[in-house]
């Protein structure tokens, strides 16, 4: 029997985690602590070592975004940490990502969204709203563009790993990739697996960020 999930919710409004905690716990997954602020959330995420992080960007003492950094750092467990925000803004996307956050979430998810973005961090994907991923496509590379390229070596990929990785880009889930490949999709996940051993990342959206700092995908022009 697989062992329930296991969530730490950080949120300064005491009435969000509440809400999420019944939502999580009546679909059997385990609130294991809450935090109000970005100080407590790194305190609990160490003392109980959840499997996901529920992270608001906003909060007092330390944000969401530099807990996650220091929840990320170092550790030898990472948890997946999904990003939750009132705000659909850019700023927070990229540096959520640049973070070590596997999701990004709106607070206005309904419920079977929620539930469904816990587990599917859980097992190592990405999430990322469409609407988001589409933006994040077309603007991530924008903000670095007076930057160098961050060095990353892409040639121990195979021609084939690195187009999956230029459809990853795009925002293209397995389905998709799958369609656009002709490939089953039980061959995508074996292609992005071999992609993130190869360049030791830790999920899909690692695998994003690299493949726009690397300048693998360029920006396209904003809609």
């Amino acid at each position: 029997m697989t062992p329930p999930v296991r969530v730490v919710i950080a949120d300064d409004q005491a009435l969000v985690r509440a809400g999420f905690r019944m939502i999580l716990k009546g679909d059997g997954i385990d609130v294991v602590a809450e935090a109000a602020n970005g100080v407590e959330a790194v305190d609990a995420v160490r003392r109980t070592r959840p499997d996901v992080v529920l992270m608001d960007v906003r909060m007092p003492e330390l944000d969401g975004l530099e807990a996650t950094r220091r929840i990320l750092t170092g550790a030898t467990d990472d948890p997946r940490v999904i990003m939750l925000t009132t705000f659909d803004l850019d700023q927070y996307v990229y540096a959520a990502l640049t973070a070590g956050a596997s999701g990004f979430l709106l607070k206005d998810v309904s419920p079977e969204h929620l539930v469904a973005a816990v587990r599917l961090v859980r097992t190592g994907d990405a999430l990322l709203a469409p609407a988001i991923t589409r933006r994040l496509v077309e603007r991530f590379a924008r903000r670095d563009t007076d930057t160098p390229a961050i060095p990353h070596d892409l040639s121990v990929l195979t021609a084939r790993e690195v187009q999956v990785l230029r459809l990853l880009a795009e925002g293209l889930n397995n389905a998709e990739l799958a369609d656009r490949l002709t490939v089953s999709e039980a061959t995508v996940k074996t292609h992005v697996a071999h992609i993130l051993a190869k360049l030791g990342l830790r999920d899909r959206v690692q695998a994003i960020v690299v493949a726009f700092q690397t300048r693998l995908v360029t920006p396209t022009t904003p809609q």
